[in-house]
């Protein structure tokens, strides 16, 4: 049995009480797990981002891209009275649910939302996988009402340094790498995403320039609410 290397007790801000946050690795962004939701880091930082930024949050249309099935995403599900979520199925057709699974099929790309219609919406490192990240950006902007916001996380990997393209989708569909190819959980495919950007802080800039969106990345550290890590900033788009 791996041994604890770190424990820490504090306050939940997804159970909202009191926790025990411990990791039996030093790599604390996928091993800090709360006793209570089994969240880690930047899933207690996202809450955190929404409770102070949107404290009305229960009361919003809220969609999520690709929940990971625990911590904040069945919080959301739980409390938001118009919480709604979505994978992406390469077989499904978008908008349709998947056969079997019951879940609702979204490309980022190309949303079948109606435009202005989402209050929030919510992707957990979703955004370094996608291929056309500026489509998937100007897609959500044009589904957010009016002050309305896109939150998320996405490992700014690059910090200070320029973001990085990894992998490029080709036209007869094949795929063009530029770093050895690496691959993220995927909850609803065991082989894993690949990861198609190395983002860095310009991500921010990036955003505004596609969308005239603005945006803020905050980085928040307290070890009492479990919140420690690398690579756990939340971004915040407004649409004005």
């Amino acid at each position: 049995m791996t041994e604890i290397v770190f424990s820490q007790e504090g306050y939940c801000p997804i159970c909202d009480a009191p926790s025990t946050f411990s990791s039996q690795y030093e790599w604390f962004r996928d091993h800090l797990v709360c006793s209570g939701c089994a969240s880690i880091p930047r899933e207690r930082a996202l809450m955190r981002v929404l409770q102070e930024f949107f404290p009305n949050y229960r009361d919003l249309v809220v969609h999520e891209s690709s929940p990971g099935g625990r911590g904040v995403s069945l919080k959301l599900g739980r409390e938001c009275r118009n919480y709604s979520y979505s994978h992406y199925f390469d077989d499904v057709a978008p908008g349709a649910l998947h056969p079997t699974r019951g879940e609702r099929c979204e490309n980022l790309e190309g949303l079948t939302f109606a435009d202005s219609t989402i209050d929030l919406m919510i992707s957990q490192d979703v955004m370094e996988h996608i291929f056309e990240p500026a489509a998937a950006f100007r897609e959500i902007a044009r589904v957010l009402k009016p002050g309305g916001a896109h939150v998320f996380t996405a490992p700014l990997v690059n910090k200070a340094k320029p973001s990085q393209r990894r992998a490029q989708r080709l036209n007869d569909g094949s795929i063009r790498h530029f770093f050895e190819p690496e691959y993220h959980g995927n909850p609803v495919d065991p082989e894993g995403s690949l990861v198609t950007m190395n983002w860095g802080y310009d991500i921010a800039s990036f955003i505004l320039t596609e969308t005239g969106m603005p945006s803020v990345v905050i980085q928040i550290d307290d070890i009492s609410s479990g919140i420690r890590a690398e690579y756990i900033e939340v971004v915040v788009s407004f649409k004005h």
